[in-house]
Formats: C-alpha cells, sequence, structure tokens
C-alpha cells in the first residue's frame, strides 16, 4: 500500500511522539504508477524545513499563508544556492520545481514519470535522508534561555512552582493552556497531574527545547507549539472553515499566564482590559503571576522606551480583572515582588 496523500495535518502528537492519523489515506500500490502524493510530501514536509534549517525558522510561518504546504517554486527561490550541490535538495525541490513549471497544464501531478517499485522505494529513502540530515540549533533567540537569566532565586523559584501545585490541586482542571509556556518547567508540573496540557510560547529556541523535552519522557500528555498571542491562530482554508482560530479550540478548565502580563501589556501596548477578556474567553479558571514594575525584567524592558504605562499598578490590575473573574486567592512568591493569582472566570 501507499499514500494518496501527504499532508502534514494527518500528524498529530500522542506523548511527544508524531502520530499518523489518517488510516483512509492509504490505497493498493499500483505498479509503474508515480506516486500521486509525492508534490505534497515536499510541500509539506521537505520544504518548510529545508527552508527553516538553511534559512531562518521563521520560515516556518509561511505555512499559515499556504494550507497546502509551501509551493517548491517559492522555496527552490528562497534556499540558498548552496543548496543546489546537494543532490537530494537539487533532484527534490530544485529540479522538481523545474520539471512542474514545465508541466504547468496540471499533465503530471505525482512523482515524474513512470516507476518501479524499486525506484519509489528509492525515491521515498532519499526522502527519508534528505530530511535526516536538515537540523536546526536554537541559540540566539529570545526567551531560550530565560531560566537562566531570571531573576528569580531558587527559593522564589521552588515557592512559585509550590503554589501553582496547590493552585492545580484545588481546580482540578482537565485540560490547561500555558500561554508564554517557555521551556514548559510549568507545563510539566500540571502535566505529571495527568492533565492534558497544551504549552505555547512565542519563541522557537524555548518551543524546541520544550519539545526535546517531552521526547525524553514517556508519558508527558504535553504539547508544545509555536504560538504569537498578540497575533493567534487565525481562521483559515475554504470559507474560513478548515482550521480554527485559537478562540474556537476554548475554552479549556484553566490557563496559565506566568511572568507574561508585562509582556502583553509594556512590550505590546496592550490594556489590562483587553488582555483580562482574551483570558475570560479561552479559560473557567486562570493562574497569573503579576509582575510590578519594580521587579528587573520590567525595567529591562522599560529601559529602551519611554514609561507611559501609569495604570500599570497591581490596584488596577486587580481592579480590572475583577470585572472578568472572582479572585480566589493571591499568593506572594517568596524572595520576590511578584504575586500569583487564582482567578476563576
Amino acid at each position: 500500500m501507499w499514500l494518496k496523500d501527504a499532508s502534514g495535518y494527518n500528524i498529530q502528537y500522542m506523548q511527544g511522539r508524531p502520530v499518523f492519523i489518517d488510516t483512509l489515506s492509504f490505497e493498493k500500490y499500483i505498479e509503474g504508477q508515480p506516486w500521486v502524493a509525492y508534490r505534497q510530501f515536499c510541500q509539506h514536509f521537505l520544504c518548510p524545513l529545508a527552508l527553516m534549517s538553511y534559512v531562518d525558522i521563521r520560515m516556518g510561518q509561511l505555512l499559515k499563508v499556504y494550507i497546502d504546504g509551501i509551493p517548491i517554486d517559492l522555496a527552490g527561490r528562497l534556499l540558498p544556492a548552496k543548496t543546489r550541490l546537494k543532490w537530494s535538495l537539487l533532484a527534490h525541490i530544485h529540479l522538481h520545481a523545474s520539471a512542474q513549471q514545465r508541466h504547468a497544464d496540471g499533465s503530471t501531478t505525482g512523482a515524474k514519470g513512470s516507476l518501479s517499485k524499486a525506484r519509489l522505494i528509492a525515491l521515498v529513502e532519499s526522502l527519508r535522508s534528505s530530511i535526516s540530515k536538515l537540523n536546526w540549533v536554537g541559540t540566539g533567540t529570545e526567551w531560550g534561555d530565560y531560566y537562566d537569566k531570571t531573576n528569580y532565586t531558587e527559593r522564589a523559584a521552588e515557592h512559585k512552582a509550590t503554589i501553582v501545585d496547590e493552585f492545580l490541586v484545588q481546580e482540578k482542571p482537565r485540560t490547561l493552556w500555558d500561554l508564554g509556556a517557555n521551556t514548559g518547567s510549568y507545563s510539566r508540573i500540571a502535566s505529571r497531574k495527568g492533565i492534558s496540557v497544551v504549552s505555547f510560547d512565542v519563541d522557537p529556541g524555548a518551543v524546541e527545547a520544550n519539545y526535546v523535552a517531552c521526547r525524553r519522557s514517556d508519558k508527558s500528555d504535553l504539547l508544545p507549539l509555536l504560538l504569537d498571542l498578540t497575533s493567534p491562530s487565525p481562521a483559515i482554508g475554504w470559507n474560513n472553515g478548515e482550521r480554527m482560530t485559537l478562540l474556537q479550540r476554548g475554552p479549556v478548565d484553566m490557563a496559565f499566564a506566568l511572568a507574561l502580563i508585562h509582556h502583553l501589556a509594556i512590550s505590546n501596548n496592550v490594556p489590562f482590559s483587553m488582555i483580562a477578556d482574551f483570558f475570560s474567553r479561552i479559560c473557567r479558571a486562570l493562574v497569573i503571576e503579576f509582575v510590578p514594575k519594580t521587579d528587573s525584567q520590567v525595567r529591562r524592558l522599560l529601559s529602551t522606551r519611554s514609561d507611559i504605562f501609569d495604570q500599570y499598578d497591581q490596584t488596577t490590575f486587580e481592579s480590572v480583572f475583577s470585572e472578568y473573574f472572582k479572585i480566589v486567592r493571591s499568593c506572594p512568591i517568596a524572595e520576590s515582588e511578584r504575586v500569583l493569582y487564582l482567578m476563576r472566570k
């Protein structure tokens, strides 16, 4: 048998590992026929990974524009010239793009020409080899090494983890979104309790480190995803109905917003009222950390801009969030000026 389509959307994650879920994509192999899913596999897997490896990790964001994968001719133009010296990328991307242009009338959709079983196996092994050689090291990203630079003392970090654990025990959520999760330290506290966790962060280096940690765990029900909260996943596809927005995928039982509020309110100029409204739409309970202006991380954010945030204070924060949530508990974090809140919608 072989696959009649090779969409990346046919892959879901279970316990940190990719699983192929669309059994209806299998059909009987026909000797001598071209593999009809070849182009789609290149668009969904090889092209994005090659661009992220050779050009920039942010090239993966093109998949939000091209729902059926990054066009092969576009990938060929964006990749550096040195990739033409690598036979596998030359064949599967550069020459493939040229062949597509020659057959722009749609006369062929699969691998060029007829394929014997031996040639088909060689094609698949070539694709496997090409992808296995692609790599990306998450260095130089903004928050990938956050916990190496944080202003938490060891005591403060331990106390924060204890408070988070207590809130989880108290609320007993089944589903949780950790927003601004960094490398997933607090996501794992929830995951170890059997909670289904999606761990979001804007930094690809942090998400990569989180994913690697998940792969090392045998029973982690935790999914690390790249997400910019200031521009969350939109509805895409035909009639804006093929892929749901982030908001449509909620609400979940609980959300974490740890060491996040100052990035939204100060770095991105989002008012407390808009932040509270957003959280109220995605979760039933909220664990949120307030970080005051006197905190070193906030001072660092303000060091390169004017302090126009006269409403950024704990009293205003509590007042605004109380319009959307009931504040159940507030716990100052030891050896810091930060406060953790447990709120219910």
